[in-house]
């Protein structure tokens, strides 16, 4: 079946299973592989990508559910050879380690910082809202805490709504 969506800003096109993964269509027909496989049962939130604006697990998104839609990966928050600015803070906070989780986070967290999700927020009231925000996220290497301090970084460096001053 010929699917066509939008991935990353750019009109794309793949003749595939409509049953297939949409992780297993970026990775291996779209050739993105920031997006990771770590699970697959939608658990641990690696393969976290945005589809039509909300966070979903692509590794429980049929590919034939995208037909015509928009999909956004860890690929496409940069723009124009700049880092959204939560990559920018995971790298600068020492919120990626062995990488695993990082796309998936880094998709979240701009998910939230872009749409202001803490914005207004205390810095108690922002931590907690953001562990409670990337909850569906599982890193084994952090701890958490330098993450949040990546988000909060991320959040104080743009104004909502500016898509990560890209």
């Amino acid at each position: 079946m010929k699917l066509a969506f939008e991935v990353n800003g750019e009109r794309r096109t793949v003749e595939t299973s409509p049953w297939k993964r949409l992780l297993d269509v970026l990775r291996e027909d779209l050739r993105l592989t920031g997006t990771k496989e770590g699970c697959g049962e939608g658990e641990c939130g690696a393969c976290t990508v945005e589809l039509d604006g909300e966070v979903v697990n692509s590794c429980l998104v049929a590919a034939g559910q995208c037909d015509g839609r928009r999909i956004v990966t860890v690929e496409g928050l940069a723009r124009g050879g700049v880092l959204h600015a939560v990559q920018r803070q995971l790298v600068a906070c020492g919120g990626a380690q062995c990488g695993i989780c990082t796309p998936g986070i880094a998709v979240c967290a701009a998910h939230v910082v872009d749409r202001g999700l803490i914005a207004g927020c205390d810095d108690a009231t922002a931590r907690a809202k953001i562990r409670d925000l990337l909850a569906g996220n599982i890193c084994r290497c952090t701890g958490y805490q330098l993450i949040v301090d990546a988000v909060i970084a991320a959040a104080r460096e743009v104004a909502p709504g500016t898509e990560g001053a890209r």
